[in-house]
């Protein structure tokens, strides 16, 4: 199974013009979704107008050497390494599923275009990496669906209500993910079962990459970028279009602003864990 190219396999029976073809209708949709997103939900224009008026409110100019580190620990931190969810598991579960999908994707791409037309045997490595990114996708994926997802773990809902576009993303991803497993495993038993868990396998695949503006998948586009600006904010003292309010301890500011110690106590940096103390499981 894991040594088996199943597109050498299907090109047997289906033209591989004809699956090269779907993939680059994927990736047609795929940025065409990103891009409709952009325009509907206006993200675009909102980072632009936020980082000119971010420029207005800079109290220093960030150098190019400075831009370039901020843009490296960014890459570094939120979108290699996913830093910034401080719950370990979510964690592990988000680098799973996003690295599972990165090498599951890359690799599709690489046997289709590479060793369908004509038939080349692939690499036994390019097809073991294959069917280990779908496992990590699925491993990933079904670990948030049954464990992580907030209205499960903190609101008590059933896992197997769907919450309508907003589950089209994990969903059309473990769907990928599973009977893309499902029809290599049962390539050599062929028959109905393994045509049916390919015709799954496309269906999934497609409601996946035709849904981006439906979806979460344009967030993944959007990510990096708000990562960025949110650095260079504060590197440049912008206070993110905010007034600055100073040291939230000091007696004068508190004197001026006295619901500061009101709600947030006389020394407000050491406030405790506040809703960080216990696991949010009260349902």
């Amino acid at each position: 199974m894991f040594s088996t190219n199943p597109f050498a396999e299907l090109a047997a029976v289906i033209s591989p013009s004809i699956i090269q073809g779907y993939i680059v209708l994927m990736v047609i949709m795929v940025v065409g979704g990103t891009i409709l997103d952009m325009m509907h939900k206006k993200s675009a224009k909102y980072f632009f107008e936020n980082a000119e008026k971010a420029k207005k409110n800079a109290k220093r100019t960030l150098g190019g050497g400075e831009k370039a580190s901020l843009a490296v620990a960014t890459v570094a931190n939120e979108v290699l390494t996913s830093g910034e969810f401080k719950s370990t598991r979510r964690r592990i579960s988000h680098l799973l599923t996003m690295y599972g999908f990165i090498i599951f994707v890359a690799t599709t791409v690489w046997l289709i275009f590479g060793y369908i037309a004509p038939v080349v045997e692939a690499p036994t490595a390019l097809t073991g990496l294959w069917h280990l990114g779908a496992i990590m996708l699925c491993v990933g994926g079904y670990w948030f669906w049954f464990f992580i997802r907030v209205d499960v773990s903190s609101e008590g809902v059933k896992w197997y209500n769907f919450n309508g576009r907003g589950d089209i993303f994990i969903l059309g991803l473990l769907g990928m993910g599973t009977f893309a497993l499902l029809w290599s495993g049962t390539l050599n038993a062929g028959g109905l079962i393994n045509m049916i868990f390919l015709v799954l396998f496309i269906a999934a695949s497609t409601i996946l990459f035709s849904t981006v503006l439906w979806s979460k998948f344009a967030h993944m586009f959007f990510k990096p970028a708000a990562a960025y600006q949110k650095r260079c904010i504060k590197a440049d003292g912008s206070y993110e279009n905010l007034p600055e309010l100073g040291d939230l301890s000091d007696p004068d500011l508190q004197a001026k602003f006295p619901d500061i110690p009101e709600y947030m106590g006389t020394n407000p940096p050491n406030m405790g864990l506040g809703i960080k103390s216990e696991a949010p499981r009260h349902f």
